[in-house]
Formats: C-alpha cells, structure tokens, sequence
C-alpha cells in the first residue's frame, strides 16, 4: 500500500450494482485505500479490492440509517486525518442524487485534498441493460432525469413539466410515491405511454415490470416490486429488442 503523507479522500461511483461496471481508475483508487467508508447500494463484492482497508459501512436506506450524513460527513475526515488515504464508496455516481457535492465541500474545507472518480449512473445503465435507448433518432431527442422525492420528501415540480415533453423519463428513488407519479401523466393524457419498471438493475437479483401508465400500479403489484428501482417513462421502451414483443402485443390487443 502506498505511503501517503497528506490527507486525502476519493470518492468512487461504484456504478450500478453489478460489480464489474466499476472502474478500472476505481479499482485503483480502493487497492490503494487504508480506509473504505461503503453505502448500501454498492456490491460488497467491490470490497476485496481494499484486502487490507479498514471498512465501515455507513448505508443509508429508507426508515433505517446507520448514520446520518452529518456523521458521515465527521467520519470521513476523523479518517483521513488518521488514516490519511480514505475512500468513500458509493452507488452509482455520487454526483447523481449521491450526495457528493455536499461531503467534498465537507471535507475541502479542513484544507483535505479530495478526488472524484466517476461511476456509471443507474439512471443510464439500467435501463440500457434492457436494451431501452433514452434517446433514438426519430423517437425520442432528450431525457430527463429525476428524483422521486425531494430532500422534504415531495415530488420534484420537474415532474409536470417532464410529463408534458416527449422526452424520455427516468425517475430514480421514486417507487414509494410512485402513485402521485403516474397521476401526474394520466393528467396529461398519457395513459398508453410504456413504462418499465426494474428493480435492483444489472444484478443477480434483478426483477422486471412492463407496463404503461395506465397498468403499471397493477404490474407493480402483481409482481412484488419495490425499491431500489429505476423508473423508465416514454415511447423509447418499444425500440428494445428485448421487450418489443411485449409491447407490440399490447397494440394489438387493443385493436
């Protein structure tokens, strides 16, 4: 393990779920680590490539956190002050909904060095896994990515103005209002919109809902969907090769 003398934390965007969409400058990064602080989301399988690392779980879910972000804030510099080389491992990209921002400004201002190493985004991944493109020439020119909750726990107001775009729409940590979701879209007469819905993307464990916005709270249901899943919104989901055949016999039951 190399020496460092100064105190430096890495944040990592540990990607999706599946283990092997990490980086290689990631996997660097935690061969390298004296200490690797990991949220819930991250495939513990990662964690190998710290043998020697100190590692401390710090995963936030929902209704149970093992810190609040102010602590994990404190715990990243108490380690780097001690340990010097920490790693801060989080799902996905910690620029995207991560929270990354807020704990490099944490840290950059007890004069630490900080370096981010991006990660592939569920938002992104997930959905192409399925062979979904979020945009295709004649189809779809934009998407839009959204929370589905709000630091107050609200639906983000993007949300109306999304569901009156042809964009296509990815909504992240939205399956707990996911009914005020599709209201939004029914308001704006999209019933037949295709929407799928997939729960833990690019894992083992991986779980699918296809629908449209009219049927997807009854798929959800039927299929005992909850988070973590990405929600994929717009006419896009029909050019994948892998769920075209759904969709076209949803088209022509209703002819």
């Amino acid at each position: 393990m190399k020496t460092i003398s100064k105190p430096k934390v890495t944040l990592i965007g540990a990607g999706p779920g599946d283990p092997d969409l990490i980086t290689v400058k990631g996997v660097k990064a935690l061969e390298a680590a004296a200490v690797v602080l990991y949220d819930a989301l991250i495939s513990r399988e990662l964690l190998k490539y710290a043998p020697n690392a100190i590692k401390i779980f710090v995963g936030k879910r929902r209704g149970c956190h093992s810190y609040s972000q102010s602590e994990i804030n404190k715990l990243i510099v108490k380690n780097a002050f001690q340990h010097k080389n920490v790693v801060r491992l989080k799902g996905g990209d910690s620029f995207i909904f991560g929270r990354g921002a807020e704990e490099v400004e944490y840290v950059e201002s007890f004069g630490i060095e900080t370096n981010i190493i991006s990660g592939i985004s569920s938002a992104m991944a997930v959905p192409s896994s399925q062979g979904i493109p979020l945009t295709k020439r004649g189809v779809s020119e934009s998407f839009w990515v959204i929370t589905g909750a709000t630091a107050e726990g609200k639906l983000s107001h993007d949300l109306y103005l999304a569901a009156q775009s042809t964009a296509t729409v990815v909504i992240l940590m939205g399956m707990n209002n996911l009914k005020k979701i599709i209201s939004i879209f029914k308001q704006f007469k999209k019933g037949n919109l295709p929407v799928t819905i997939i729960q833990n993307g690019t894992t083992k464990n991986e779980k699918l809902g296809l629908g449209t916005i009219n049927s997807i709270l009854d798929v959800v249901k039927e299929n005992n969907l909850s988070s973590p899943a990405v929600i994929v919104i717009g006419e896009v989901i029909k050019e994948s090769i892998k769920l075209r055949s759904f969709y076209e016999k949803i088209n022509i039951a209703h002819f």
